[in-house]
């Protein structure tokens, strides 16, 4: 276990928004049904929307099943919209599920899926049949590598970040000088 470097590096696979090339990559290891994660969701609206290109996020998927429910199906889901639909399905589905935390039942999400444009019929199938379920344990796999232990886990240029995520304005600020001196490890 390689406590405070993400592990595996950020690849093809990952569901990336903003540019490859950006100084910053941010990296959540996030669980739908995690009220902290939800707050992150929020938080994170707001410092994307400030950053613009400055910044690459991607999202991992780390599902708290023995306290969370309902987030293994979730992400499933979200898994299933992004292997039907793609990167920008993958991320309606993300940003439905953060928004209706409080209704994660598989209709709920079957719903969601199809407002993300997929059919929902075959995220249904890919639910009931634990499709994306190798997909989403290969996410928790690498956050375990990486020395996650909670959600939501932030990694910066593939550093574990350790500052505060839960104010908008010090973590845009944090990203910011990040971004100015590269003072994290790029990968």
């Amino acid at each position: 276990m390689s406590q405070g470097i993400l592990t595996p590096e950020v690849g093809p696979d990952d569901h990336a928004h903003g540019p490859a090339d950006a100084p910053v990559t941010l990296v959540e290891y996030g669980d739908y049904e995690c009220p902290h994660c939800g707050r992150a969701y929020r938080v994170m609206q707001q410092v994307l929307r400030e950053l613009g290109d400055q910044v690459r996020f991607v999202f991992r998927n780390f599902p708290l099943s023995e306290i969370h429910p309902h987030a293994q199906a979730a992400a499933e889901a979200a898994e299933s919209v992004a292997a039907r639909g793609g990167e920008d399905a993958f991320w309606a589905m993300h940003d439905l599920i953060y928004e209706n935390q409080d209704a994660l039942q598989a209709d709920d999400l079957i719903e969601y899926a199809a407002a993300a444009d997929v059919n929902p019929e075959d995220v249904a199938d890919d639910l009931a049949h634990g499709a994306m379920s190798d997909r989403v344990r290969r996410d928790f796999r690498s956050g375990v590598r990486s020395g996650v232990n909670g959600t939501p886990t932030f990694f910066v240029n593939g550093r574990r970040f350790e500052g505060d995520w839960g104010d908008p304005d010090a973590f845009a600020a944090a990203l910011q000088e990040i971004a100015r001196t590269r003072s994290y490890t790029r990968h």
